[in-house]
Formats: structure tokens, sequence, C-alpha cells
């Protein structure tokens, strides 16, 4: 039988989630789903298995910031407690390296599969590497997910890693753990990536699961729930899909990279009960890449989570962002009735030119329908913009943030990163445009500064403060401030935040500075585009009443 979470006991194969180095994380986005799934395949299959899961801890620590990311200083500076803050200090989150090779040593796997979904995070995933290799030498490693699967020459450049499994990794973990415990040839296990005799590398193609329903239900009792929770409650993931029809120019997979399939409801209903029944969850985030394509089979979807967790209280949510031109009235009701209580909606941009190069089609009508019919149903709506994206011009994003700011929703800003296997990412590497580090390819490492310079891009992030700010407060039924100078006097950093961004709001609407305080008291000016600042000051004034 399994190891409870947490336990680490001995087990055939252990699974392990890194920790991340970063300034933040979203701890709900970090349920490992697809190990679970990976651990149910292997469970099937007599193995005894457990996953470590480095993230479902409440530790981190503040760690020096990388110095490839010595330019980030002069844009996120000072610490500031204002609403308009950003980010400020670099921290290891998760446990340590040593705990984690411990773990991997104790368990005594005689295969150790590591996560590498990210490629800013890639360089934690082979630390984790070396770490486990050190301490249990005598196991062998597998790494998966997107990194691997799209750059596994650079992965299999650490010798702490013996094989990289492309693609899905279901089936393929499961035959690669029965081929090494009877000693036979790995060659043919689909996605395998692994050393010859001569050290040059086979690398296969991806694998990818022909009948998603063929497989079991993730091993959810391997996740530690007692760390996953909102609001006091359970919380889960669920997939009722896999890959994207569409071909939008930033994303690894979409365009036929990864095909896309749909999940039974049936089959998907069964994980959500499991999750709701016997872990608690009242807030299940589906991670789907397009939830609402299927129209017919989420609509049934939808009607059978209504009637089978009816006065549960359950909330729905769909982070990856929506497609609006897949909703409609008949549709978001559905989705209210279900649990939705917020729709993500995914614009993208409304520069014509703009989403000519994305290979995205103009949604906005879509979106001004979705977003009307959520206020029928009384759901709130965020709207996605990408800013900082390779011959996007900052005066677009603009626009784009003062068109969410008249859709009466709040704006949710994406900075461009580069994402390996994606059309963006050759021709960034084609034209030598990309960073030089994996861990710059991340939206708070501003990690382009082409035709939106970075300091651009850090002001449409403040920007986007201020509107959310803003929104909290007509969301609140109060009055915005009107424009005047800064007072200082009576600002307390140890008073009311509301106050404090009242203040810096009425300021900022008089001078179009955007100011922060640090924890002592320190009204300071961040380092942002003034000529921005002022144009979104000036549209704000078209808008609302200030």
């Amino acid at each position: 039988m399994p190891a409870k979470p947490g336990r680490h006991a001995m087990a055939d194969i252990l699974l392990i989630q890194p920790p991340i180095r970063d300034f933040y994380l979203t701890e709900k986005r970090t349920i490992p789903y697809g190990l679970a799934c990976i651990a149910a395949e292997l469970l099937k299959n007599g193995f005894t298995v457990d996953i470590m899961d480095a993230l479902a801890v409440g530790k981190s620590r503040e760690i020096a910031l990388p110095s490839e990311m010595d330019y980030l200083r002069r844009f996120y500076g000072k610490i500031d407690i204002s609403p308009f803050g950003l980010f400020h200090t670099f921290k290891h989150f998760g446990y340590s390296y040593a705990h984690i090779g411990k773990t991997a040593r104790d368990s005594g796997a005689f295969l150790v599969g590591i996560s590498s979904l990210f490629t800013a995070y890639s360089d934690e995933a082979l630390e984790t590497a070396r770490t486990v290799k050190a301490f249990h030498p005598r196991c062998r490693i597998v790494m998966g997910g997107h990194h691997p699967t799209v750059l596994p020459e650079t992965v299999m450049a650490e010798d702490a890693v013996d094989f990289v499994i492309r693609g899905e990794g279901e089936t393929a973990m499961t035959l690669l753990a029965c081929a090494l415990r009877k000693g036979r040839n790995v060659s043919a296990v689909p996605g395998i990536v692994f050393r010859k005799p001569d050290r040059t590398l086979a690398v296969s193609p991806p694998a990818e699961l022909e009948n998603l329903d063929a497989h079991p239900l993730p091993a959810l009792d391997l996740i530690r729930h007692a760390y996953y929770r909102r609001n006091h409650k359970g919380a889960a993931v669920v997939m009722t899909s896999r890959g994207c029809p569409m071909n939008c120019s930033y994303c690894a997979v979409g365009g036929g990279a990864v095909r896309y399939r749909v999940r039974s409801k049936a089959q998907v209903i069964r994980e959500m009960e499991t999750a709701v029944t016997r872990y608690g969850a009242r807030f299940i985030d589906f991670e789907d890449e397009n939830l609402s394509l299927d129209r017919d089979g989420f609509l049934a979807l939808l009607d059978d989570t209504a009637r089978r967790f009816q006065g549960l209280d359950l909330e729905l949510r769909a982070m990856n962002g929506l497609f609006a031109p897949s909703l409609d009235a008949t549709m978001i009701r559905a989705m209210k009735l279900a649990g939705f209580r917020t729709l993500n909606l995914s614009l993208g941009t409304t520069a014509p030119g703009q989403l000519r190069r994305f290979r995205r089609p103009d949604v906005k009508k879509a979106t001004e329908a979705a977003v009307s019919a959520a206020r029928e149903e009384g759901l709130n709506v965020v709207c996605y913009i990408i800013v900082g994206a390779p011959d996007q011009s900052a005066q677009d994003s603009l626009r784009d943030l003062l068109y969410l700011a008249d859709l009466d929703v709040l704006a949710g800003i994406s900075v461009y990163y580069p994402a390996p296997g994606s059309a963006d990412y050759a021709k960034l590497s084609n034209d030598g445009l990309l960073p030089k580090r994996f861990s710059l390819m991340r939206s708070t490492a501003l990690p382009l500064s082409l035709k939106t310079t970075r300091r651009e891009s850090v002001t449409l992030l403040r920007l986007g403060r201020i509107l959310g700010f803003m929104r909290l407060l007509l969301n609140s039924g109060e009055r915005l401030p009107q424009a005047r100078p800064l007072r200082e006097s009576g600002l307390d950093p140890h008073g009311s935040r509301n106050r404090l961004g009242r203040a810096l709001l009425a300021a900022f609407f008089h001078d179009s500075r955007i100011r922060g305080m640090t924890p002592d008291g320190e009204i300071f000016d961040h380092n942002v585009s003034s000529e921005l600042a002022l144009s979104f000051r000036d549209g704000l004034k078209n808008i609302f009443d200030i």
C-alpha cells in the first residue's frame, strides 16, 4: 500500500515535485496533479509509490537575488507596502534540497521521477536530481514535464539524470519501471531519452495517450490535501481534456504540439466526487487549456455537477483562462448553477496587428457579450492581457488596459515570457533575442526589453495594480478619491492600507506619479515610464469621474 502523504516510507518509486525559487508562490496552482496521474498508473501495475511534494509545506526563506537578475533591482528596489507594490524579496519555497535527498534515500526507491514543468524552474529540478543522486546513488533518475519534453538535450547534459520521458508519462513511466526492474532494454519505452554506450543520446518522439479514459483516476491519496486549502476548505485540480487545437504563437501546447483530446463526462465526475467526498474539496480548478471548447460536453458536465453537488457550496474556476467565443448566455448560466463565481477570460490583446502576430482571433465582441452575461448572473470577471511580447508596443498594451477599465472587469496582466516549443521561442532563438539563462524565462524577470522596454512592462504592471485598487474600491461601494496633491502627514505605515492607497491614488490622479511607501513610512516614487503613467491617468479621466 502507498504511504500516507508526507510519510515517505519505503517505496519502489518516488515521484518528486521540486522546490522553486521566485518572488512569490501561488499555492493553489502547484497541486502535483500530473504526478498523481502517473502514480495511479504505477499503482495499478503493482508498484509501490509515494509522492514527495517539496512545495507542500509552509516554509520559505529569503535568498539572494540571482546575479543574472540584478537588473531587476532598479524596478523592484524598495519594499512597498501600498496596494501598488509588486515584488520585493526572492525566496526559496519548499523543503531544502538536503531534506529531499534524505527522503529519497530513506524511501529506498529504485526509480525516482522528478517533475520539471516550467523552464524558469529547471535549475531547481536539476539541483534536485543532483542532490537525490548524491544521497541515493543506486537509484535511477528520470525527469519529465514540459521542459525536458521540449529541451531533452539540456536536461541530459546533467549526469545525475539517467532518463527523460518526453510527453505524457503515465504509460511510459510504468514501462520504464518494468524494464528497469527486469533488467531489460529501455529503448521501446515511448517518449524515452537515454544515453547510448558512446554517450550520444537516443531521443524518442513525445509519448501520447490514445484514450484518456483507459487510465485510472489520479492517486489523490498521495497529495497533501491539508496544505492545499482555500478559505479553510479543501482544494483540487481536475482536467477534462489535454492539448489545444488553437495555434497561438506564444504557446507551446497548441498548434498540434499536444493533440486535443477530451475525457468522458462520467470519468470527470467520478474524479470530482472523489475529491469532494473523500478529501473535502470545495474549490476545484479546471486546468484545461480550453475548458469550454467542447460545448455539448461541457454543458453536460455543468448540468451533472450542479445536480450531484447541490448544497455543498462548491466553487469552480478555470484559472488558465476561457476562450470568450466558446461562451454564451446559456453556458454562463449553467456555469453559475454549477458553482462558478468568477470567469477568467483570455483576451490577449485588442490590437489588430498584435493579434495577427499572436495568431489569435479578435475576441472583443465575444468578451463584451460574456461580460454582459456574467453580470446578469452576478459573476465576477477577470480578463487577461499579455504585455511585453516581441514587436508589441507599450502604447497598444496601454490601450488594452484602458479598454478593460472601461469594460468594468478586473484586469490580469501577464508579462510575456518565451515558452520553449512555441513559434515565438523559435523566432527569438533564430534572431538571437532569447534571455541568456533559462531562469529569466518568467514574467517576474521582465525577460524581454524590445519594442516594449522592461521599464514600460513594469509600468504596465503597476498601472494594473492601480486599476485593481480602483476596482476594489468601486466594488466595495466606495467612491474614487478626487485628484489632489499628496499630503504625507497622517499616512501611517502601520495604519489602514485602504487609506494609504486612497491617498496615493488621489495623488496619482493629480500628477500621474506612481508612489509607494516603505515599512518605515518613507514615501518614494517608483521607477516607471512617466509617459505611460500620464497617458493612463488621462485615459482614466475619460472613463471615471476623477
